[in-house]
């Protein structure tokens, strides 16, 4: 059986890859119609390349003949784009193509169609992507002649959310034309066809001087075959927002050569003259995206979109509605979806009615573990991510910060409820209307904000809005020098706590948002730094530690860098991307120099706890400084959360589930938070419950690969092999390439009677373990699975001496079960200090 994932070879009896854990598809009956090499197109119902079978033709592009078919290997409806020889079968132009659909591949957007995949079958060459449902851009133009003012900017507006997210990831779309914008039943816009994307920063495949795109809607750059960057795209969907509300191109000609030259050298026509009802502003904004010069057009898809939205403010609420289509037949083109975004649209919908009543729906009428309130705090505020207005968008980090520093300040509040960041950040980039954030963050007001860097001027706009009928509450416009950033922060959050009147203890002029470093080059790195750790990725954390490193050169008594060190440390330490008894040393000598500093940050209190719970494994002391943590800032989502690993760790599972519970509570939206309720209630032996909690963490987040290995975990408990396998399998392909799901596969192979399966994955992580670091603790759990106990005893002493933290899971993890009748596994537990 050979792995149409890795292509490794695998014994015929196989269901799932042995290197790489995809499932196995049995061969296919020899009467399945296949492809030829010369036949360029399909008919329906026949199957191609073993496994799409084709429900119909969809269309016709420049790359080839567009089909709808059901995908046998994921039970799934996708599009299928056969490509034409001339315009596939040349290696420069395959190489072209599928170096830049990697890079399409890594757009993830609601407003974009997910590309999958460039493959062959005998000769001839496809690409796979998502099947949309509903109608193309040109196919509404042409239906209804021309929109609505209103209409047309809902759409671009949607365009543009798409394009801020291809280009932040460095990828230009090139071709954006109404044919690539389709529109599903519900008008939601999603931008098709990056095949012909590239990327930003890379070198181009493309050939210098070539010609690529459609010249109606291609730039100037573009016609001369000069490089082309996100402006590019920027002139596109202006020629497209005139279409749409002109009824025409600005540019037609008989022949590409004299459409490309009117886009080179012509000023197009003000479109108010060929439709009086464009306001002024908009026809501005539309010229300004078809300036020939690109440094005079907008600088991104974001400040296009922020133009768009204030015309858009003025507009009456009936223009806004983009029409919905009727009587949608199977001849439409687009896109339904993927196996793991299934879930998705449906669970969007529900979250509209409002959090608390799906998970109530979820769970038969019970009250759900994860809500507590039932009604919004009466003062609560969530603060949103501020969006960055800088002309170049080289700020995020420095807008990310301000909400950073803002979130945690009031949620030092005792009285004022705050969500946490996970929550808050999770509406990052969308238009939501504040009743929907209301409902999904359980809170009563709304902060958002603007960020603008002008040379050393710095713009920031903020705004607290009622939830309950939209208003505004309080708003400023602030225009400093950079050097009092700090002290726009604490007016801010001055100016949320006197309009929600809340009383706060202490001096009534203490700064509410500690500055940390006078030194503005410090803070800005500081940011930076904190921008890739949140991202939490192996490289993206040791970039953080460069950016901490490098504002602690500049400014030594920087109380927060070393405490972002220490986080830093910590997580390399518990994800097992370092020994844990090189990570910890490190992280706790960065903390106690951040509480020498400042004795007052409870982050560092936090981060102090963690290194004692899992290096030091001193519990008392880690529920000291945990309790601690919590009494400066109350509202920290975070601390709750790994108090309550440190409560089920000893056993004391009652507390822990409510500790988690309240952090759920403050950070609603958080998915790792919500994946580990059903953890915790895993390491409680409260099977059921906690398979109930992550099949409705799932609800939230169906891309969230700890989920899935959890849920694997959890079925193994149960004997669910089957299911077991097939989750693991999800966590490998969502997840990080990491040691740990290996291992749980292994585990269940050993649990389910396939011990020589499981003695191959294990014999291949001891080869692994030479080059990198793998968790003797959870190596010993699965052998222990196997029977060795000798094995796995000598692993436990080997991770013993290691400081290996994932042994503080042998007082309370079903994985070690086998083990516990040993007097040798007594010892350890009183070794470590998990008994007396």
């Amino acid at each position: 059986m050979k792995c149409l994932k890795c292509q490794s070879d695998n014994p015929p009896e196989s269901t799932y890859c042995e290197k790489c854990a995809t499932r196995l598809d049995p061969p296919r009956p020899a009467f399945t119609e296949t492809m030829g090499t010369t036949r360029e197109e399909l008919t329906t119902g026949s199957t191609f390349a073993g496994r799409y079978q084709v429900i119909e033709e969809l269309g016709q592009g420049g790359m080839g003949k567009v089909y709808k078919v059901h995908d046998t290997k994921i039970g799934e409806k996708i599009a299928l784009k056969l490509i034409r020889p001339e315009a596939g079968l040349d290696k420069k132009s395959l190489e072209r193509f599928s170096n830049e659909l990697k890079l399409a591949r890594k757009i993830r957007h609601k407003n974009v169609c997910q590309m999958f995949d460039l493959g062959e079958d005998q000769g001839v060459r496809y690409i796979t992507m998502e099947y949309v449902h509903g109608e193309d851009l040109r196919q509404l133009i042409r239906k209804v002649g021309r929109l609505s003012p209103g209409q047309a900017i809902a759409i671009a507006r949607q365009v543009c959310d798409g394009l801020e997210e291809a280009h932040k990831l460095s990828v230009v779309h090139r071709d954006l034309k109404p044919q690539n914008i389709m529109l599903d039943d519900d008008g939601n816009a999603r931008i098709m066809d990056f095949g012909i994307a590239r990327s930003l920063t890379g070198k181009s495949i493309t050939g210098a001087g070539t010609f690529i795109g459609t010249p109606e809607y291609m730039s100037p750059e573009q016609v001369e075959g000069k490089d082309v960057d996100q402006r590019s795209d920027i002139y596109s969907l202006g020629v497209i927002l005139y279409e749409m509300v002109a009824g025409r191109r600005p540019f037609d000609g008989e022949s590409a050569l004299s459409i490309a030259h009117k886009q080179k050298y012509e000023t197009p026509e003000d479109p108010r003259k060929i439709n009086p009802q464009i306001s002024e502003g908009l026809a501005r904004t539309i010229l300004k995206c078809l300036e020939k010069d690109k440094a005079a057009r907008y600088g991104s898809a974001r400040a296009l979109d922020a133009d768009l939205a204030g015309i858009e403010d003025g507009l009456p609420t009936t223009e806004k509605v983009v029409p919905k289509r009727k009587g949608v037949t199977t001849r439409d083109i687009t896109v339904t979806f993927n196996l793991r975004r299934l879930v998705v649209p449906a669970a969007a919908a529900l979250v509209l009615i409002g959090a608390v009543f799906i998970l109530w729906k979820a769970i038969g009428g019970k009250k759900p573990l994860a809500v507590t309130a039932s009604s919004p705090a009466t003062k609560s505020v969530a603060v949103l991510p501020f969006v960055d207005l800088s002309t170049d968008q080289s700020s995020e980090h420095l807008a990310d910060g301000i909400s950073d520093a803002l979130i945690n300040a009031l949620s030092r509040i005792r009285d004022l409820r705050v969500p946490g960041r996970t929550s808050a950040f999770s509406f990052k980039g969308r238009e939501v209307d504040v009743r929907e954030i209301g409902q999904k963050l359980n809170v009563k007001t709304v902060l958002e904000g603007s960020v603008q860097v002008i040379g050393e001027r710095l713009r920031i706009g903020a705004q607290l809005i009622s939830v309950d009928d939209g208003f505004q509450l309080w708003s400023e416009k602030y225009d400093r020098k950079m050097g009092d950033i700090f002290d726009v922060q604490d007016d801010i959050a001055r100016a949320i706590v006197d309009t929600l009147k809340i009383e706060i203890l202490g001096e009534r002029d203490a700064s509410l948002v500690k500055a940390g470093t006078a030194n503005l080059e410090a803070h800005n790195l500081y940011l930076q730094g904190r921008y890739f750790w949140n991202k939490r990725g192996k490289k993206d954390l040791q970039k953080s530690i460069e950016y901490f490193e490098k504002a602690l050169d500049i400014d030594p008594s920087y109380a927060l860098a070393y405490a972002g060190l220490a986080d830093a440390y910590i997580i390399l330490g518990n994800n097992s991307y370092l020994p844990s008894d090189e990570a910890f040393p490190k992280a706790k000598g960065f903390t106690l120099e951040a509480l020498e500093i400042d004795n007052g940050l409870a982050e560092a209190y936090s981060s102090l706890a963690s290194i004692k719970r899992d290096y030091e494994w001193d519990f008392e002391g880690a529920e000291r400084e945990y309790k601690r943590a919590i009494e400066i800032s109350p509202g920290d989502a975070n601390a709750h959360h790994q108090y309550a690993f440190l409560l089920s760790l000893l056993g004391r599972h009652e507390d822990a589930i409510k500790e988690v519970k309240l952090a759920c509570d403050l950070d609603p939206l958080a998915s790792r938070i919500r994946a580990n309720v059903g953890y915790i209630l895993y390491l409680a032996r409260k099977y059921e419950e906690a398979l109930e909690e992550l099949k409705k963490a799932l609800e939230f987040d169906p891309n969230h690969c700890a989920i899935y290995a959890y849920l694997a975990t959890v079925y193994r408990e149960v004997s669910k092999y089957e299911d077991a396998l097939e989750s693991n399998v999800k966590s490998i392909e969502c997840g990080p390439e990491d040691p740990i799901f290996p291992l749980s596969r292994a585990m269940i192979y050993a649990r389910s009677g396939r011990t020589e399966d499981a003695r191959k994955i294990l014999n291949g992580l001891k080869v692994l373990s030479k080059k990198e670091y793998v968790s003797p603790a959870l190596l010993a759990s699965a052998y222990a699975a196997l029977g060795e106990h000798d094995l796995a005893f000598d692993l436990l002493d080997r991770a013993y001496a290691e400081r290996d933290n994932r042994l503080t899971y042998l007082k309370t993890a079903p994985s070690f079960d086998p083990l516990r009748s040993d007097p040798r596994f007594t010892a350890l537990l009183r070794k470590i200090g998990l008994e007396n």
